[in-house]
């Protein structure tokens, strides 16, 4: 990626308290280990947000030294989402975004909300997937 372009990516679903979350923490140490700090800016919200992020997620992130005990989930605005280059939301979205340079994303996830470790851990780790995939666009064809 060139330094003089950026690309700001999103990633919201309606509580912010799993999906998103997990998508968010992935994407901050994908940036961090590519060196994107400049370049790529995170952005995460819910158009319902919980109170807190979900135990089960909070559990399941650990695994890969991933804290999310601290984070809140917070509300994100339209016109927040319609500064993005991309917003991936995890399948539960009711986002309406009338942008045209958005390029809205649909990654239709299973909600880890009370599922089990196991499955929470199989989401997590198509998520990851999906995030370094993600990044792999971004570091190649530089602001989408």
């Amino acid at each position: 990626m060139s330094n003089d372009s950026s690309v700001t990516l999103a990633f919201v679903c309606v509580q912010n308290a799993g999906r998103s979350q997990m998508s968010t923490a992935f994407a901050e140490r994908e940036r961090e280990r590519r060196g994107l700090e400049d370049s790529v800016e995170i952005i995460t919200g819910g158009t319902h947000p919980a109170d807190s992020v979900h135990d089960e997620v909070v559990t399941v992130m650990q695994d890969h030294d991933l804290d999310l005990s601290d984070r809140t989930p917070r509300e994100v605005s339209t016109e927040e989402l319609e500064s993005c280059d991309v917003v991936a939301t995890m399948g539960c979205s009711t986002l309406e975004l009338d942008a045209e340079d958005v390029d809205v994303r649909d990654w239709a996830l299973e909600d880890p909300d009370g599922q089990n470790l196991d499955q929470v851990r199989a989401i997590r780790d198509d998520i990851e997937q999906r995030v370094k995939s993600l990044f792999d666009e971004v570091d190649t064809n530089g602001s989408q």
